[in-house]
């Protein structure tokens, strides 16, 4: 039997942009926990039943293990923040994880200066 088509394509990926805007304006609004502090929702990957959504955040200052850990806890918060917001069956539930690409691309930057700082001490 043929795979079903979903009716508006790329529906997960809205709905994943969609929980992304409202998470953002959910934590820097409604959350009170001290332990949350400058956090960016980096993306949100949304599984195709709706039932889980994984949200990778990044933080300007703080500890992610404490920031992780306080979101996770504030998760049933945000999802019924969520329920309120958007306008489909099934709101998934959140898992929050963080993202460390921006700290990677840092250290790429800082090998790649090094790189191009010890070519030109040493013209061959």
């Amino acid at each position: 039997m043929a795979a079903r088509k979903s009716a508006t394509p790329n529906r997960g990926l809205k709905v994943a942009d969609q929980i992304q805007r409202d998470l953002t304006e959910l934590i820097a609004r409604e959350l009170k926990d001290p332990r949350v502090g400058m956090v960016t929702i980096q993306a949100v990957e949304v599984t195709p039943d709706y039932a889980h959504a994984k949200v990778f955040f990044s933080l300007l200052t703080g500890d992610p293990e404490e920031t992780s850990a306080a979101l996770n806890q504030a998760a049933g918060f945000l999802r019924n923040g969520l329920f309120k917001r958007l306008h489909i069956h099934t709101v998934p539930t959140l898992h929050f994880t963080f993202d460390r690409t921006t700290e990677r691309a840092a250290d790429m930057n800082a090998l790649i200066a090094q790189a191009v700082a010890s070519r030109s001490k040493n013209p061959e």
